[in-house]
């Protein structure tokens, strides 16, 4: 196992931030409505989370919920949305968009990339919809995105861990393969011995539910996952 995994945390709030940050996230994704899935946040709370967190912060930029193919409005938006994002001086950003016939939008998806530099980008769980999962890692990579977060297009992401492993394998480091969905304490070792990956990522909505504010009990969550990754290195 690599020296250390990066534990990537989704969370929708200020005070979630805060509690991963001290639970021992590595990184944050920060997102709007993690129930639907996550959407992009409002210019507000990028700024108040990076002013609050030292860890890095990756911004979702997603207009809204639902599918991935997206209008000429919506592209405008997710634009709009990256300048927001670095204005705010985030570490990175995570989006992903889909053709009408649920293939990678390389031309689209590049265009964005592109806007986004000097910040690295994440292909978000678009990925995990795609019509082919091994030609969407081909097609992700003209892309210029740095990682590629997926259940390996399964319910979750330790059902999705052999196949995980075979897009890790096939990307021969030229990109980043993160597991996410499901992802919580009782499995995280599992998902990270079986496809042995560098960066897992966790919203914890498998052990809490989307929008709760128990934010104790969040933060402790996330120590347990970060201990048991820590365990991998014994």
């Amino acid at each position: 196992m690599p020296k250390k995994i990066i534990l990537e945390i989704s969370v929708e709030s200020l005070a979630g931030a805060q509690a991963a940050e001290r639970g021992g996230a590595s990184r944050l994704e920060l997102c709007s409505d993690l129930s639907a899935g996550g959407i992009t946040p409002n210019a507000e709370l990028m700024h108040a989370v990076r002013a609050a967190v030292s860890v890095p912060v990756f911004a979702m930029i997603r207009p809204r919920s639902g599918g991935f193919c997206y209008s000429d409005a919506e592209f405008a938006a997710m634009k709009d949305s990256i300048t927001t994002a670095k204005a705010a001086n985030v570490h990175g950003v995570v989006l992903g968009i889909l053709t009408a016939e649920h293939a990678i939008d390389v031309p689209r998806s590049g265009e964005l990339v592109e806007l986004a530099a000097p910040l690295p980008v994440t292909f978000h769980r678009a990925f995990d919809v795609s019509i082919d999962l091994q030609k969407s890692l081909a097609a992700v990579l003209q892309t210029g995105a740095q990682r590629i977060l997926s259940s390996g297009g399964a319910f979750d992401a330790l059902k999705g861990a052999l196949t995980l492993a075979a897009l890790r394998t096939a990307a021969r480091g030229k990109i980043e393969i993160v597991p996410g969905t499901g992802i919580n304490p009782a499995n995280i070792v599992q998902v990270a011995r079986l496809t042995r990956a560098k960066e897992i990522h966790s919203g914890l909505g498998s052990v809490l539910s989307y929008g709760s504010e128990d934010y104790t009990t969040f933060e402790n969550e996330v120590r347990k996952m970060v201990t048991a990754l820590g365990e991998l290195r014994k």
